[in-house]
């Protein structure tokens, strides 16, 4: 799938949109190695390559030892 870059969008603001997280951002940018050589923020409207990715297991949720 293709998504296509909004003004102020960075590639890890790309994938938490799209993923839920940032934890694919390596993934991402193997499959667009030109996205690598743009600024960090990217043009608007650069299209980017989303690959599928298998969904990460469910967060465990954390105690917090004061509560």
């Amino acid at each position: 799938m293709q998504v296509v870059s909004q003004q102020g969008d960075s590639l890890d603001l790309i994938c938490w949109r799209f993923y839920g997280n940032t934890h694919h951002v390596e993934a991402v940018l193997e499959i667009n190695p030109q996205v690598a050589f743009l600024a960090p923020i990217l043009p608007t409207g650069t299209l980017v390559v989303m690959p599928d990715m298998p969904s990460l297991p469910p967060s465990v949720d954390t105690i917090q030892l004061w509560d």
